[in-house]
Order: structure tokens, then sequence, then C-alpha cells
């Protein structure tokens, strides 16, 4: 059932959110983007006439219980986007506030439970912890794909302590689920996956994955003199994975073999050291002088990957092309996201995801001339690596 057509009236719904945004040193919000992602779901819940009861995390406390990482910095932010609907907050998740301030919880309003991993249990996947958890709300709303792919007591392991009807994804988890599949199972093609970042290691799956539905894989990044050097060719001092070069060939093979069209960056911007003052020029990838290294796709390669993007149906943006958030350096990676949004424009499918390539997007101003943009990184990388994510299946598979 889609999330719209269900009406919570009387229930009082435990929604999982991902509220694990960054704070400065005074516990102000640097970036509220991923609360503002949940207010459409928690209204619908409000207007359907149901309370809402919120679970969330917030960074990595290793010490148990610390004002540092405190869901109460969050209260008052969380009050201004929900104008004239009262939110509350327990001091703990499962304790007797909780439990009393849950009970006590009406049709209209919002309960913010206290961070979930104060709880060790939260992130061992504990079954009594997710049943103490469970005992709070009568049904589950899974609205946090940021955390799908980990297998932890408020994002999978609650699922088994709801009936099936009783459990249920959120606004953001179901465009994300419905962007990813549409471009992972029903891509229409020319399909163009863009795949950068700085190593091949972190993307070996996912390129993997692609071979067997992307039409063109364009590789850009600290990962492409990998492939450079694993051919043979002169890279200069730019990054390079040594102990996976075999590997690199392994997959230009496989690209071969499957008639997939692999573009590396024939050029690049080269400098002679890892700076934004750096002294900078465009020379051939593939023939870089010793002690000057590639931190950005050159100009040719710029104009081959836009040419590739425009031609393309489906779009998967993952990664930057270059050293990005140094001025000299982000040439590269603006070019794509240019080319993306003209293609967008065109009638292609887009879905920018991976944190770098979403802060390109924003800071460049393109995030509403995609399709979609994900809020998941690590999640959505293991989706598109074809690994089933907890998250989902714990709402898909409904036993």
């Amino acid at each position: 059932m889609s999330f719209s057509s269900f009406s919570f009236k009387q229930e009082k719904a435990l929604v999982r959110v991902d509220f694990n945004v960054p704070l400065d040193a005074q516990g102000a919000i640097t970036d509220d983007t991923r609360m503002r992602a949940a207010i459409p779901t928690i209204q619908h819940i409000i207007d359907t006439g149901g309370a809402v009861i919120l679970m969330s995390h917030l960074g990595r406390p290793k010490e148990g219980p610390s004002a540092k990482y405190s869901l109460q910095q969050l209260v008052s932010h969380l009050q201004t986007l929900l104008p004239g609907i009262p939110v509350k907050f327990a001091n703990d998740c499962i304790g007797d506030d909780a439990i009393k301030k849950s009970a006590a919880l009406l049709p209209g309003e919002v309960l913010l439970l206290e961070n979930l991993r104060f709880y060790k249990e939260e992130e061992k996947g504990d079954e009594a912890f997710a049943e103490k958890l469970s005992k709070l709300g009568t049904v589950w709303v899974n609205d946090a794909f940021g955390t799908a792919h980990r297998a932890h007591a408020s994002t999978a392991v609650i699922a088994k302590f709801f009936p099936n009807h009783k459990r249920t994804f959120g606004f953001l988890m179901e465009a994300e689920v419905t962007s990813a599949e549409r471009v992972l199972h029903q891509s229409k093609k020319p399909f163009v996956a863009i795949i950068g970042g700085a190593k091949v290691s972190d993307k070996i799956l996912i390129i993997e994955n692609l071979l067997d539905r992307a039409t063109d894989i364009i590789i850009g990044g600290g990962m492409a003199y990998t492939f450079w050097k694993a051919q043979g060719k002169l890279i200069g001092s730019s990054l390079c994975e040594e102990d996976r070069l075999e590997l690199a060939l392994e997959l230009l093979q496989k690209a071969k073999q499957k008639g997939v069209r692999v573009h590396l960056p024939m050029d690049s911007t080269i400098a002679n050291k890892f700076a934004a003052e750096a002294t900078t020029t465009n020379c051939e990838s593939y023939g870089i002088p010793i002690g000057w290294m590639g931190l950005d796709v050159g100009v040719k390669a710029r104009a081959d990957f836009s040419e590739v993007i425009m031609k393309a149906n489906t779009i998967l943006w993952n990664g930057p092309m270059g050293v990005f958030e140094m001025k000299p350096f982000q040439a590269g990676t603006l070019s794509i996201a240019k080319a993306v949004a003209e293609a967008t424009d065109k009638g292609a499918f887009s879905l920018v995801g991976g944190g770098d390539s979403v802060a390109a997007v924003n800071q460049f101003g393109f995030a509403d001339r995609v399709s979609y943009v994900s809020t998941g990184g690590g999640a959505l990388l293991e989706y598109f690596e074809g690994k089933v994510l907890p998250g989902i299946a714990a709402v898909q598979n409904a036993n």
C-alpha cells in the first residue's frame, strides 16, 4: 500500500527518521536538509488523524548519553518546521519518560525520542530493545533511507513486532526506492552511469553490477588514474591504487565483453601540488610528467563526457570528477552537473546520489534540474551494488 493512501486515524505512528544532521560547536544545526526531508511524512500522519513518535540517531556517541549528541538540540528547530503542531521531547527512547509521554500523546501531536544510539543495543540489532521501542506505537514507518543499509533495531529488526498492514515506508523512503528501482531495473537505454571519486576500491562492486545494466560508464575523479596506469600509461604523481591495477584491467575487459563503453578522461587539469594555489595546466591523462598530478578532468574530457550524457535516457551520477572543493579543479564536476541538467531538461531520468555529487549539484545550483537527489550515501551505494538493504526488506518482505 502506498504511503499516501495509508490512514493514520487514531494511530500512534512510530517513525524512524534520519535526523543525523551536522551541528556546530554551539549545537546549532548547519544543514537541516534531512529534517526538512521528513516533514511531508510527519504532516501526512497528522493530517490523517494520527500522532507521531520520532526515532533517530545523531552522531556516534561512544560513551552512552551525553549533551553533545542529545536530540534535544533539535527540538526548537523541529518546532519551526512544524508550525502549529505541538512538538514534545522524551529524555529517553525506551525508559519511563518515553513510555509515559507516548501513552499520553494525542492525535495531532509529535514526540521526539532521545538518541537511539545512547543504547549499544540499537546498532547491535538487539531484539529485546526493538520490542521495547515497538510498544510505544501502533504502526511502524521507516523513512530513513540514509540508514537503510544497517540492520539496526529501529531500522529493520523492529518490523517483526508489527503485522504486515502496520508497517510502511514514509514519503522519503518511497521516493528513494522508486527512483533507485527505476534506474536499476527499469532503465530506458542509453543508460549512462557517471562514477567518480578517489578510489576504485570503493566503487568496484557498483561498477561490476552496472556492467550488466549500463550502456556507457564514465569514470572520473582520482580513480581514473588507476585505470590509466593499469594500461601502462604515465600518470605522474596522480592518485593510484597500485594493488588494484589488475582489477582495473579486469573491469575494462569485462566491459568490452559485455559491449559496455567505458569512457576515461583523455586529458586532465594537472597541478604541481595538491593545493588551490598550485601551478596548473592541461595535459593528456596518459602522459602526465613526474611531479605533476591530475586533479580534475580536462577540457577535451569535459566535452567528450557531456556529449555522451546528452544522448542518455537514464543517468546515474555517483562521485565528482575532480577536487571540486578547490576552485581551480571544479570545472569538470560543474560541466557534468550542467550536462546532466540539460539531458534531464530533454527528458532523461537522472538520479544523483553519494555525498560529494549531491554536494556538487547543490553548490552549483542544479539540484532542482535533476530528476531525483538521493539522501542516502552508503545506502544508495550498497543498493546499486546489488545488495539487499535490511531497512527496505523489512517493509517489502512483510512476513
